[in-house]
C-alpha cells in the first residue's frame, strides 16, 4: 500500500489535490487545511497518503504530514464518525487545536466545529481523551506520546499486515521496556546496544507472536 506520493501540484479545489507524479495525475481527497500546509500550484509536494477501498468505490486519502495522517485514523476510531467526515471535521480546525479541545476535555470548543453535533462531539471525547496516536508534544497540550517512538517502521509494517495500530503501538513499547532491562546472555550484546536494524528485527520477530496470542 502507498505510503506517500510525491510529484507536482496541478490542482487544489475545496477538500481536493491534484497531483502529477510521473504523467499520473492522482485525485485525492485532503482536508482543507492540508492544502493551507502544502505548497502552491506547480510546485512538488510529497502527500502522505490512505486509500479506501469498498464494493462500491475507491478513494484516496491525502495529508501533509503523517501527524495528520495519524490524527485522520484517530478520528475514523469514533463511532459515527468515517474517513469522508473526519476530513471535513480535520478542515475546519487546525491540528493543535482539536487535539488541544480533546485532551483537556474541551466540549464546547468540539461543537463548534461546523457539522459536528453536540453528540458526536461526546463520542469523540470519549473515544479519543488522553488515547490520541502522538509522536510529540504540542505547545500547551498536555499528550500521551507514542511510545514506540523510534520505532514506528515496525509499527506500520506490522499495521499493513492487518494488526490493529493501538494494539500494535502497545504491544512495542512493552517489548522495547522489558528487552531495555533484561540482562543479556554471556557474550551478547544489550537489546539497547544494538544497531537499529538489528533492534527492529527483534521486535518484528517477537511482537508477531506476541500479538498471534
Amino acid at each position: 500500500m502507498f505510503n506517500s506520493l510525491s510529484g507536482t501540484i496541478t490542482g487544489k479545489f475545496p477538500q481536493k489535490l491534484f497531483l502529477d507524479t510521473n504523467g499520473i495525475e492522482w485525485d485525492i481527497i485532503v482536508p482543507d487545511t492540508t492544502l493551507d500546509d502544502l505548497p502552491r500550484l506547480g510546485e512538488k509536494a510529497r502527500v502522505f497518503t490512505w486509500m479506501q477501498h469498498t464494493d462500491s468505490a475507491m478513494n484516496l486519502f491525502g495529508f501533509a504530514s503523517a501527524k495528520d495522517r495519524d490524527l485522520f485514523f484517530d478520528l475514523n476510531k469514533v463511532e459515527g464518525v468515517g474517513p469522508k467526515s473526519a476530513i471535513k471535521i480535520m478542515s475546519n480546525i487546525q491540528r493543535d487545536q482539536l487535539i488541544s479541545s480533546l485532551e483537556s476535555g474541551d466540549l464546547a470548543a468540539l461543537e463548534k466545529i461546523p457539522g459536528l453535533g453536540k453528540k458526536t462531539a461526546q463520542k469523540m471525547l470519549l473515544a479519543l481523551k488522553g488515547k490520541l496516536t502522538l509522536e510529540e508534544d504540542l505547545p500547551g497540550v498536555k499528550v500521551v506520546v507514542n511510545r514506540s517512538g523510534e520505532f514506528s517502521d515496525v509499527v506500520s509494517a506490522l499495521a499493513n499486515m492487518g494488526y490493529d495500530k493501538r494494539m500494535v503501538e502497545e504491544c512495542i513499547s512493552k517489548l522495547v521496556e522489558d528487552l531495555n532491562r533484561e540482562l543479556p546472555p554471556a557474550g551478547e550484546v544489550a537489546f539497547k546496544d544494538k544497531t537499529r536494524d538489528a533492534k527492529e528485527e527483534i521486535l518484528f520477530r517477537k511482537a508477531i507472536v506476541a500479538l498471534a496470542q
